[in-house]
């Protein structure tokens, strides 16, 4: 059992294989949700965005797409373990899936006030997978495949939605470039590490059809000197 926000929060996670940490709290912390919007998260995981977004805001409904569906299952144990099970939708569905299979399993385009996502952080072919297939689903995707995730949070997401998602800082100029013509108003908050050091990740926030120009946040320093998550964190 994995404790999230100083415990309040608990989650199952699975003994091998990609395990949920720092991001999605950022992620989720990120997101302007207020009380009875719709939320959806891609790539759900284990659910600790979502179940994070509601320990903030609990008058929220979060739906977590997730394609794993063992990953599924934990998402909503953990959901009923922290007593949000009829607040907290899971989903078993692809991002890349036909429109038509995922209105078959309830994703209807535009419905949703706020879109997040924690995509997969490598392309296949530029870093050497990882022997467990569930870590290595989580952290490379196809060659394109980032796309397919912005088109489905851009197909999902209500007209003036949010979308905010977290990835690494040399995938930044591929996102905006998919943002394009989708989303405006972006934001980028980069996370530092440490004071001096480059961003090692950065959030992107975004709305749906707005014409707003790009905007260049400070950022976030996330550990002190002697390794202590700074006051801000």
């Amino acid at each position: 059992m994995d404790d999230f926000l100083g415990g309040r929060i608990s989650v199952l996670q699975p003994e091998q294989g990609h395990r949920a940490g720092s991001d999605g709290v950022f992620l989720a912390a990120s997101v302007p949700a207020r009380a009875s919007e719709r939320v959806l998260d891609a790539g759900a995981g284990v659910g600790v965005a979502g179940l994070c977004l509601l320990a903030r805001i609990p008058d929220l409904e979060v739906t977590a797409v997730e394609a794993d569906a063992s990953l599924c299952a934990l998402a909503a144990g953990n959901a009923a373990r922290n007593g949000v099970a009829g607040r907290f939708r899971v989903v078993e569905a692809d991002v890349a899936a036909p429109a038509e299979a995922l209105r078959a399993k309830g994703l209807m385009r535009e419905s949703y006030d706020h879109v997040m996502a924690n995509p997969p952080f490598h392309v296949a072919g530029s870093v050497r997978p990882a022997p467990d297939r569930g870590r290595a689903f989580a952290h490379v995707m196809g060659d394109g495949a980032l796309e397919d995730w912005v088109r489905f949070l851009a197909t999902m997401a209500a007209p003036k939605g949010f979308l905010t998602l977290i990835h690494r800082p040399d995938s930044l100029t591929n996102l905006l470039k998919l943002l394009e013509r989708r989303f405006g108003d972006i934001a980028v908050f980069p996370l530092f590490s440490k004071r001096g050091e480059p961003a090692t990740r950065v959030i992107l926030q975004g709305r749906k059809g707005s014409r707003a120009g790009l905007k260049l946040l400070p950022g976030l320093v996330l550990h002190e000197p002697d390794g202590r998550y700074p006051e801000a964190a």
